[in-house]
């Protein structure tokens, strides 16, 4: 145990070092952590803590989603709820078919392995594009167009995952009622939800009680990790109920006008700074950590023409994604600029979840190995070439202009 908080420490050593050297290079920091990742791991400097399916659930999502969700006001959202859910489900779905499809025809990988590879590579992780609209001020539609549509995504992601993978477990088997499906997929939405909106009224409600702001950032540490969990424990979306928790306590406490909020004007402004924090060491940790992990994967065990391919079509599916389900919207008040459309394009990077949804993957499943490589290669390239030229196409769509 020493030696794991010794490694963690040292972890988080590099991580200020790299953060403070990106930032003077002007380059997402996560871009760096994942290179000095893989020059650890080359220099045979690896620490002991691994990344598993657990740690990336238990310790790196909670925080990441929660700090998303408590950050979008729910009036900005509530206008453009129809593009961003019509991108999260409809869009996940259709990327999802889009990969699957792809696998299946050109790298000739069986039908149930191809869907839970579309499935969890659609799950988009953009951390290095938001870091890069604080720094660079960037704030209005553009956004909140990405930030909540990633995190919707997210929870359709995870659903379908689990709804996919339960299917593939019980082919070999007995054929799963279409009802039974369905009644699992609705728990899995509904529970996880009412999870995260009755933990974030509950723990708004004790804040009420207390104006210590110390007490009031700790209710909100219990709220998403404890969403979280007790999702998890019902078999519900603990990604949907710590979104939903968020979200809750992000609009009825921190951000709620003063004669409505519950939480101290002392407490709002800590729990922001507190989750800030957080999610920059959650981030920190497990950027490093794919670096590390990516330096000892055998990429010729799938095949580096494969892995181009699969890098390939998940760029594709997420452009059949953004472009024609945005024509939409093209004659109303929710219209997407083409501009904004190219950042959610080439923005849709793949990350913590997409890792550890195939982490997840049991050992008897077809091609585990393979879907495995093929994760880490479309996370590394969207991370590292996505991430670095985000800048550019920042500046080339004016997206600071944006509103």
């Amino acid at each position: 145990m020493n030696l794991v908080i010794t490694d963690t420490v040292g972890l988080l050593v590099v991580a200020i070092i790299v953060a403070g050297a990106a930032r003077r290079l002007n380059l997402p920091y996560t871009v760096g952590l994942v290179v000095t990742g893989v020059g650890l791991a080359l220099a045979r400097l690896e620490p002991r803590a691994a990344l598993t399916h657990d740690f990336i659930f238990d310790v790196i999502l909670p925080p990441l989603l929660f700090e998303a969700a408590i950050n979008i006001r729910w009036a900005e959202l509530r206008r453009d709820a129809l593009p961003v859910l019509t991108l999260a489900i409809a869009g996940t779905v259709l990327a999802a078919l889009v990969v699957a499809a792809g696998m299946m025809a050109v790298l000739g990988w069986p039908m149930q392995s191809a869907l839970l590879f579309g499935v969890l590579i659609a799950a988009t992780d953009p951390v290095a594009v938001v870091a890069m609209f604080k720094d660079s001020g960037v704030a209005g539609r553009v956004r909140l167009l990405v930030e909540s549509e990633s995190l919707f995504n997210d929870g359709v992601a995870a659903v379908l995952f689990s709804a996919i993978l339960a299917w593939c477990q019980g082919a070999g088997n007995e054929s799963v009622p279409l009802h039974a499906a369905g009644t699992a997929l609705l728990l899995a939405v509904g529970g996880g939800i009412a999870v995260g909106f009755l933990t974030g009224l509950a723990v708004t409600a004790a804040a009420g009680r207390t104006s210590d702001h110390l007490i009031e950032s700790t209710l909100t540490t219990v709220a998403a990790y404890g969403s979280f969990v007790l999702a998890e424990r019902f078999h519900s979306s603990g990604v949907l109920a710590t979104v939903s928790a968020g979200l809750v306590i992000g609009n009825l406490g921190i951000f709620a006008t003063p004669e409505l909020s519950r939480i101290s004007n002392r407490g709002r402004e800590f729990v922001l700074s507190l989750w800030d924090f957080a999610a920059f060491i959650a981030n920190s940790l497990v950027f490093l950590m794919i670096g590390l992990t990516v330096a000892g994967i055998r990429f010729e065990r799938l095949g580096l023409s494969a892995v181009a391919i699969a890098i390939a079509l998940s760029l594709l599916s997420r452009g059949l994604t953004v472009y024609p389900l945005s024509l939409l919207f093209i004659g109303s008040q929710r219209r997407i600029p083409m501009r904004v459309q190219h950042i959610l394009w080439w923005g849709g990077l793949r990350g913590a979840l997409a890792l550890a949804l195939a982490l997840s993957l049991p050992p008897s499943l077809p091609l585990r190995g393979e879907i495995l490589i093929a994760t880490f290669g479309v996370v590394v390239f969207s991370v590292v070439v996505q991430g670095s030229s985000m800048s550019w196409v920042l500046g080339k769509s004016g997206a600071a202009k944006s509103p």
